[in-house]
């Protein structure tokens, strides 16, 4: 993925070749500008890719589609609105969903928010918002949920418990999570693979198996598995790339047409 700036052609991802399988739980990591949120939205079909190809169970991604959703860091809720009218808002007008009240409570009753149907946003905390925006994603019914660092707003403790849930909720709806974080305790925490990126050009440095069983409870947290990950992580987001000249040949490539991103449903891809 390459954009135009004044000062010419900017590479944000190149060579980027990843798939991601059925109710797989993946995140990404990386330093500030490596492409992350950029790689997000390629698969969300928010922007196409100036080169290569995003397919998501056998269809290629041209455009946005109710099979993703996309969950970003700012709550976006309408203040004029009901915790259940901020949810079903995204329901409306929709034929596939008959009752979309019903579907919007089923969501909340998902992420513990039932009580709060008929509080406005004003009246929630930041933690509690946060279950309203996934709610809403939920509320879509999506197979592919892709989070844009949507804890990171919020305080520690709260993002602790937030973790947690979304580990329970994607027990119960078996979705494929995508997850954008900058957060290496985070993505350990999180996720059964780590995909560790590299600066502009964003790539893929290293994958990072999580062989850590669920539920994953404060133990983990605190666990001598952790800490070796942790570090082995750091290292790899720290550690000098000796490479050089072989960057400079990367950039002058650019993207190329044979690089695919996919997620698949457990068949050949």
């Amino acid at each position: 993925m390459s954009f135009q700036t004044r000062r010419g052609e900017v590479v944000a991802l190149n060579g980027i070749d990843v798939t991601v399988g059925d109710q797989e739980f993946v995140a990404l990591l990386g330093p500030s500008g490596c492409g992350k949120s950029t790689l997000l939205f390629l698969v969300a079909g928010l922007q196409l890719p100036t080169g290569g190809e995003v397919w998501c169970y056998g269809r290629r991604v041209e455009k946005p589609g109710r099979d993703r959703t996309v969950m970003f860091q700012e709550y976006a809720l309408f203040p004029w609105r009901t915790v259940l009218g901020n949810v079903s808002i995204a329901l409306e007008g929709r034929r596939e969903f008959s009752d979309p009240a019903a579907e919007s409570r089923r969501a909340l009753r998902s992420v513990g928010l039932s009580e709060f149907e008929h509080a406005y946003p004003h009246q929630l905390s930041g933690g509690m918002k946060q279950r309203t925006a996934l709610a809403r994603c939920l509320a879509m019914r999506p197979r592919v949920l892709l989070m844009d660092e949507p804890f990171a707003a919020v305080d520690a403790q709260t993002r602790e418990s937030l973790q947690a849930e979304l580990l329970q909720v994607w027990a119960r709806e078996r979705m494929t999570v995508l997850f954008v974080t900058h957060s290496i305790e985070e993505a350990i925490y999180l996720a059964q693979r780590v995909l560790v990126m590299k600066s502009r050009p964003g790539r893929i440095k290293d994958v990072v198996a999580i062989d850590e069983p669920y539920p994953r409870d404060y133990k983990f947290r605190t666990s001598k598995l952790m800490n070796d990950l942790r570090f082995h992580i750091y290292h790899l987001l720290h550690e000098e790339d000796t490479r050089g000249s072989s960057d400079e040949v990367g950039v002058a490539g650019g993207p190329g047409p044979d690089r695919a991103v996919g997620v698949y449903d457990g068949g050949e891809q």
